[in-house]
């Protein structure tokens, strides 16, 4: 039941990718281009994702259980601290380059372009490296 859910979910949000546009690292690269093509698109549509997710957080933070029975697990941490600003900095500073999140880069691997899978190696690769950095540190 939980793959069928994930499944679904996955779909759902390929699906407003492809319906928005967001896919398309141009229509990224030029919301943050505000001195020249800049398009707002992206900002509608991360109202119309924030306005969804905060009716589902707020939902699921009266919840003890999921839909599917499953402990409701939210985080906890209220911290800003250096680890998150920095993540947070590297985050945007690699999607303001590429116009990809990890979302849409994912979506985009079935255009076979390089660029999109040396993206997501790239990706991938840091993954591996913060996990590796994490557990050195511990």
């Amino acid at each position: 039941m939980i793959a069928i859910v994930a499944l679904l979910s996955g779909l759902v949000f390929g699906l407003g990718l492809i319906l928005s546009g967001m896919g398309n690292p141009a229509k990224v690269q030029n919301f943050l281009d505000i001195g020249g093509t800049w398009d707002p698109s992206l900002g509608l549509v991360m109202g119309g994702a924030i306005a969804v997710g905060l009716v589902a957080f707020t939902w699921a933070k009266r919840r003890k259980t999921s839909v599917l029975g499953e402990p409701m697990q939210l985080p906890t941490s209220t911290a800003v601290d250096r680890k998150l600003l920095t993540g947070a900095a590297l985050f945007g500073a690699g999607w303001g380059l590429a116009g990809f999140c990890p979302g849409p880069a994912v979506m985009n691997l079935a255009t076979l372009r390089v660029e999109v899978w040396l993206f997501v190696a790239a990706m991938l690769a840091g993954m591996v490296l913060q996990h590796a950095w994490v557990k050195r540190s511990a």
